[in-house]
């Protein structure tokens, strides 16, 4: 097997074998160059695509940006762009704060922008804020700019180009490279990351293909036809289908049903918002094995399930009608390429009759015009990193009126900046006098969780129910119903433990945490699904519960397995603050005290401002009867993050049990002061107000 890593020089491409192959499993990485050998046409397209130079060596062909002595300054920072002996230098605020030089090892990406790798000490290498707008200048490029143009960004920020937000070997590699190995060393906090091609190769999403390499020259040279790929996933879930579309309704229907989420799964590895919790993942196994995809949670997404936060592509899709009857990205994407199958609405046309949509009569827009696109109504856009607009791929049919009554955002109003939402909504009803509600049904009742609403359980509760929504959609209304204990979350969550989406399985374990433990045991079979993230979140709901508590020998060590599994999904991170105090968490409730305080300490030796490692540490001293070493902790995390409400909550419910009730009901006002959305907050402090409120009066 292939690996480069920083510093390495390229492998050389494979020599030709002439022995018998292995078995797939055993199958290596050979690079794309061989690919060219019998797909040529396949890699010529896949050498222009994005894919292709997603990450390179920093030299003349690919370095875009002005290192030409070029300046750029934001918030009294001057950062220089120079060359120095054939290297591309920037001189900016490093770790320290302080001005230096750094060498530009490689670059990330080519359009609409360029950012620009530099190797720090151990291995940490990181993606500097400043990049490269590589657009034409008539469009506003040829110009420096900063990933966050109106905040201040120092040293000491998480999203400095220097902290763990701008890691390339956690938060960028796996997705620019193939085959990427990120290989953390926790005792010495260093990383040896290495990939197996430094950008997006065929193997990325063909799975290694030595033995598929081995079987194509022994046919070729035997004169012989293959007779099985050798690869790891046959991307063939297109092949014989076909969309034909009925005149009646003037949409298209597939010939022959989806029956499986290969490729979805493999583009969804990278086009997803998604946690990693494996190095071992190739293309083919299944996506929940190796990664956790995010729900359309609070944040990342709007209450209708537009997308917000940057959360790329898939969770919108699978929301969407599209995926629902069968589309894959390859229907319209170039998989190869990656660009689409045709031009403009030409590729929305080969599944819905251009004579019925493509005309004024569908979208009211002069043809040709911007507003005529399908993409523009259909498809809004969001830009991210300031100068990447991205189309929203839920395909929705736009909601003015749930813009006006919810303050969502949708596509009329996108383009008429000039009116508002009522507006908008009125001129959809003079054109439709019964518009269309769209296939996602779950704004309403998303919307009234988001807002805290006291009845927004039995709306979430009929999105569950109704198996004609996303799987995704019922999983999110899961996770909002969790916030809210009641005999109707237990009731959904029991339901949702015998979906057939792994999605929903795994938010109806997580609702189970509202419980006590013996009365979670109902989650005890899916410690043995067949998908590790539910798996693993059956092990970290039942992790309270004593050895002896399981139902059976069988039980404990379904569960001893599955906890091994989440360990090493924590283990596997433990270059991040959040995944050692999960793990504290976990070893917390499975009551190996020493062992959970030192996951939360490694936490705070990786990022001293991580609330809620301060906030578990100071827990687990008052598991331990540790009180004022609980107390300690906190008023040590606030001098650090004296405006973090969790952290004065925790200290006001300190105080409580010390008796020192004026000085309790101070910190609990405080923390409802800084996050009055907090309901838990807001009930704890009426309560504490109430019982303590007469002894503070006297004194």
């Amino acid at each position: 097997m292939m690996f480069q890593g920083f510093g390495d020089p390229p492998d050389p491409p494979p020599a030709a074998t002439t022995e018998a192959t292995p078995i797939a499993s055993d199958a290596g990485y050979t690079g794309s160059v061989a690919c060219a050998e019998c797909h040529a046409a396949e890699y010529e397209r896949w050498r222009g695509s994005q894919h292709a130079v997603a990450m390179q060596v920093a030299d003349e062909s690919t370095v875009l940006g002005d290192f030409n002595d070029a300046e750029f300054s934001h918030f009294g920072v001057t950062s220089e762009f120079f060359q120095r002996d054939g290297k591309f230098m920037v001189r900016t605020d490093g770790p320290d704060g302080q001005l230096a030089d750094f060498e530009v090892r490689h670059t990330f990406g080519v359009y609409p922008l360029q950012q620009y790798l530099i190797e720090l000490p151990g291995g940490h290498v990181q993606a500097l804020s400043i990049a490269w707008d590589t657009r034409p200048q008539d469009q506003g490029g040829q110009r420096w700019f900063h990933l966050y143009p109106n905040e201040r960004i120092d040293h000491r920020d998480e999203l400095h180009w220097t902290q763990r937000q701008q890691n390339w070997n956690f938060m960028c590699s796996d997705c620019h490279s193939t085959n990427v190995q990120k290989n953390y060393d926790a005792a010495s906090h260093t990383f040896a990351t290495k990939f197996a091609e430094i950008s997006v190769g065929c193997e990325a999403c063909h799975g290694p293909g030595s033995v598929h390499v081995t079987l194509a020259r022994t046919a070729a040279r035997n004169g012989q036809p293959m007779t099985v790929s050798g690869l790891t996933v046959d991307l063939d879930e297109r092949r014989g289908a076909a969309w034909v579309i009925d005149p009646a309704t003037g949409n298209a229907a597939r010939s022959t049903p989806r029956t499986t989420e290969r490729e979805l799964d493999v583009c969804a590895q990278c086009h997803a918002r998604r946690g990693q919790f494996s190095n071992a993942y190739h293309a083919g196994e299944p996506l929940q094995d190796h990664y956790l995809p995010a729900l359309l949670s609070e944040g990342l997404y709007h209450p209708d399930g537009q997308q917000r936060d940057e959360v790329f592509n898939w969770g919108s899709f699978m929301s969407s009608r599209m995926y629902a009857k069968g589309v894959t990205c390859g229907d319209c994407h170039d998989p190869h390429g990656g660009q689409l199958h045709a031009p403009g609405n030409g590729v929305c046309a080969q599944c819905h009759s251009a004579a019925k949509y493509d005309a004024a009569s569908h979208h009211f827009h002069e043809t040709g015009t911007p507003g005529a696109a399908c993409a523009a109504c259909h498809m809004k856009t969001e830009t991210y990193m300031v100068v990447d607009p991205r189309h929203d791929h839920s395909f929705r049919i736009p909601r003015p009126d749930l813009s006006a009554s919810l303050g969502v955002p949708n596509a009329c109003n996108h383009c008429h900046t000039d009116r508002n939402a009522a507006w908008a909504a009125t001129e959809i009803r003079k054109r439709y006098p019964e518009p269309k509600p769209g296939f996602q049904g779950f704004a309403e009742a998303f919307a009234a969780a988001d807002r805290r609403d006291a009845d927004a359980s039995i709306a979430l509760t009929q999105v569950i129910a109704n198996l004609d929504e996303s799987a995704i959609a019922r999983a999110s209304a899961i996770e909002r119903l969790a916030r809210r204990p009641g005999e109707n979350t237990i009731l959904a969550a029991e339901a949702g433990l015998k979906d057939p989406s792994p999605q929903v399985r795994r938010a109806a374990i997580a609702a189970f945490e509202i419980l006590p433990p013996l009365q979670r045991r109902a989650v005890t079979p899916l410690l043995s699904d067949p998908v590790r993230t539910v798996r693993m979140q059956a092990a970290r709901t039942l992790a309270p519960l004593a050895d002896d508590a399981f139902d059976s020998p069988e039980s404990l060590a379904a569960f001893r397995r599955a906890a091994d599994e989440f360990i090493a999904a924590e283990r596997f991170n433990a270059d991040r603050p959040e995944h050692r105090t999960n793990l504290g968490g976990f070893l917390a409730d499975r009551r190996e005290m020493v062992a959970a305080e030192q996951e939360y300490r490694a936490a705070l030796q990786l990022d001293t401002r991580f609330v809620p490692a301060w906030a578990n540490l100071a827990d687990l001293m008052r598991l331990q009867g540790r009180e004022a070493d609980a107390e300690a902790i906190l008023r040590e995390g606030l001098e650090l993050s004296p405006q973090d409400a969790t952290l004065h909550h925790a200290l006001g419910l300190s105080l409580v049990r010390q008796q020192r009730g004026p000085e309790a009901l101070r910190e609990l006002k405080r923390a409802t002061d800084l996050d009055p959305r907090n309901e838990r907050f807001a009930y704890v402090y009426e309560v504490a107000l109430a019982e303590l409120a007469p002894d503070a009066g006297k004194r």
